[in-house]
C-alpha cells in the first residue's frame, strides 16, 4: 500500500456482504498534508451542492466552494450503500501501510469507520482539525479509544502551539467547544443524507460518530478521565506504581 515515490498514503476498505458480493473503496492521502487526493468528476448529484442543507456552522461560501468537499468525496460510498440497513452484517477489511484490520460487524459501524476517515481528510475547515489522527488511523474504535486518541491529539497540538509562540491550552478548555463544532457538522451532514432518502445504515453511521464526540464531552466533564490519571501515575512522578 502507498506510493514509494510520492510517499502517498492509502487506506483500502473492502466490504464483503452477506450475498457474497464485495465493494472496495480506497482513500489516497497526500503524505505531507494527509489531505485526500481526489479523482476528477465531471458530474455531481445535486445533494453535494454546498447550499444543499448546508451545515449551520459551515464557514465556506458557494462562490469559492460550490460543492461540499465532504459530500463530493462520499458520493460513491453513499450511492453504493444507499439501500443498506444498519444491522446488516458485513465483513470489513482495512488495508494500510504495514498493517491490516478486519472486523465482522454491522453495516453502520463499517460504513461509519470509512465515513469518519473521509470527513476529516476532504477539506472541511472544521473537521480538518481531526486530520492528525489519520496518520495512525484506527478503524472500529471503541468510545474509550476515541476519547484517548482525541485528547492525546489535542494535547500534542498544544505542544506545537507553544513551539510557534502561541498560548497552549493544556487545560483542554477549548476542546469542548471544538467537539461541539464537530457535532454540528455531523448533524448537518445527517440532514443532508436524510433529504435524499438513503436507508438508515449511512444515517446511523453518522449518529454513531456523534455519539463518540458526545461521549468525549461527557467524559471530560465527569470523573471518567480519572482512569487515565491512574495509568499515567509513573509519568507524573506521583509514585512507583498505580494508585489505589
Amino acid at each position: 500500500m502507498g506510493d514509494s515515490q510520492s510517499k502517498n498514503l492509502a487506506y483500502r476498505y473492502t466490504f464483503s456482504l452477506e450475498d457474497g458480493t464485495q465493494r472496495e473503496f480506497e482513500v489516497t492521502l497526500d503524505y505531507e498534508t494527509l489531505g485526500m487526493i481526489c479523482r476528477e468528476r465531471t458530474e455531481l448529484p445535486d445533494w453535494t451542492r454546498l447550499e444543499f442543507n448546508k451545515c449551520s456552522n459551515c464557514p465556506l461560501s458557494p462562490e469559492t466552494h460550490p460543492h461540499c468537499p465532504v459530500a463530493v468525496n462520499l458520493v460513491d460510498l453513499i450511492e453504493c450503500f444507499k439501500n443498506a440497513t444498519s444491522f446488516d452484517e458485513v465483513d470489513v477489511k482495512v488495508e494500510a501501510k504495514n498493517r491490516q484490520y478486519s472486523a465482522h460487524t454491522s453495516m453502520q459501524k463499517g460504513i461509519g469507520a470509512l465515513i469518519g476517515l473521509v470527513m476529516v481528510t476532504s477539506g472541511c475547515p472544521i473537521m480538518n482539525r481531526l486530520r492528525p489522527m489519520v496518520d495512525t488511523h484506527l478503524p472500529f474504535m471503541t468510545l474509550e479509544e476515541s476519547t484517548y486518541r482525541i485528547i492525546s491529539m489535542y494535547l500534542t497540538a498544544q505542544h506545537f502551539v507553544k513551539v510557534r509562540g502561541g498560548t497552549p491550552d493544556y487545560d483542554l478548555a477549548s476542546l469542548l467547544g471544538f467537539l461541539k463544532q464537530t457535532h454540528q457538522v455531523n448533524v448537518g451532514f445527517t440532514q443532508r443524507l436524510r433529504s435524499i432518502r438513503v436507508r438508515d445504515a449511512s444515517l446511523n453511521a453518522l449518529v454513531n460518530l456523534n455519539t463518540s464526540s458526545d461521549f468525549i464531552s461527557i467524559a471530560m466533564q465527569s470523573n471518567w478521565l480519572s482512569r487515565f490519571e491512574r495509568i499515567f501515575v509513573d509519568h507524573a512522578g506521583w509514585g512507583n506504581g498505580p494508585v489505589g
